[in-house]
């Protein structure tokens, strides 16, 4: 796998550094990442959306969801078995597992539910104002006199 260096885009650039780190991450771990279980993100408003993710056979009391450190992790531990239950044909998967997401700055996770197979997540973004776009008033004091104009002007 190649390796790409941002170097320069440290060099030209300041407070992107998380960019660069979050590419890097991205490319590095594509190679080994885990399908199991299926999800899917959705943009359910402009600042708003929702990962569901299919964890069929899994129960509410089996599945964990945290925020670490800008990064959601769900994961699900199976308990134990009910005894004197034979399977002729196993297809659900009930192995556990832990799925990693990276949030961006400023992402919050609103609530989670579980229904009919499938948990939700739900997230938000909430730009605080420091950040949102101002308009900055521009105010017209007539042209400025040079020194030597103010100096004539008070000799008349």
């Amino acid at each position: 796998m190649r390796r790409f260096d941002f170097a320069p885009l440290n060099r030209a650039t300041i407070g992107f550094d998380q960019i660069a780190d979050l590419m890097d991450r991205a490319l590095s771990n594509d190679v080994g990442q885990p399908s199991y279980p299926p999800y899917n993100i959705e943009k359910t408003a402009a600042d708003s959306y929702r990962i569901s993710i299919a964890v069929a056979g899994f129960g509410e009391e089996d599945l964990t969801v945290e925020v670490k450190e800008n990064a959601l992790v769900v994961s699900a531990r199976r308990g134990d078995e009910v005894e004197g239950r034979s399977f002729l044909h196993r297809g659900i998967a009930t192995r556990a597992f832990e799925r990693r997401f990276t949030l961006a700055d400023h992402v919050r996770v609103t609530g989670a539910s579980h229904a009919d197979g499938m948990l939700h997540i739900d997230l938000h973004r909430e730009v605080p104002e420091a950040l949102k776009p101002r308009r900055i008033e521009i105010s017209s004091t007539g042209p400025k006199q040079t020194a030597i104009e103010a100096e004539a002007q008070a000799l008349n």
